[in-house]
C-alpha cells in the first residue's frame, strides 16, 4: 500500500484503477494485483479468474464499452461506486447473438477491500434494461402479455 494514501484513499484508488486502467483501457492483466485470490463476487464467482470471465463476456459482447465512474465513496474497508456504462452490443453477450443495439446501462456496487485486494462484491445493476435494449424480452409486460393469452 502506498504510505502517502489513508487506507480508505487507497481503497477507493484502488477501485478507480479497476475501472480505469483494468476495463476501460483493456489492461485485464491487472486484475490478479487487485482482485485476491479468495474473492467471492455478486453471482457466486470465485478468485480474479471467473471475476476476469466475468468482464471479457461483457467485453465480448460491448465491445466498445466504457464505464463513467460518477460517485466514489470510501468508509473503512468499502468502497461503494455509482456507474452507467454505454456500449454497442457488437458480440455475443450470454448465448445472445450481437443486435447492434445501442445499450446504456447503470449499476452500483460496493467493493470490500484486505490487504490492497478485492475480496468481496455486491452489485445491483439494471440487467432486465440490457435485455430488454437488444431485444431479448419485451420492453415492458404489457406488450410481453399483448403477444400470448392469458
Amino acid at each position: 500500500m502506498n504510505s502517502g494514501l489513508s487506507t480508505v484513499e487507497f481503497n477507493k484508488q484502488l477501485v478507480r484503477t479497476l475501472y480505469e486502467e483494468c476495463i476501460n483501457m483493456r489492461d485485464l492483466d491487472r486484475i490478479d494485483t487487485l482482485v485476491a485470490p479468495d474473492f467471492i463476487g455478486p453471482r457466486g464467482e470465485h478468485g480474479p479468474r471467473e471475476f476476469r470471465a466475468t468482464i471479457e463476456a461483457v467485453l465480448t459482447g460491448f465491445p466498445g464499452v466504457r464505464f463513467q465512474i460518477h460517485d466514489l465513496f470510501g468508509e473503512g474497508d468499502r468502497v461503494a461506486l455509482r456507474w452507467t456504462f454505454r456500449a454497442n452490443h457488437a458480440g455475443w453477450f450470454v448465448g445472445l447473438p450481437p443486435s447492434s443495439s445501442e445499450v446504456r446501462q447503470e449499476g452500483n456496487v460496493i467493493y470490500q477491500i484486505r490487504n490492497g485486494q478485492i475480496v468481496r462484491a455486491w452489485l445491483q445493476a439494471d440487467r432486465l434494461g440490457v435485455l430488454q435494449q437488444i431485444g431479448a424480452v419485451p420492453r415492458s409486460f404489457a406488450d410481453s402479455r399483448a403477444e400470448r393469452p392469458l
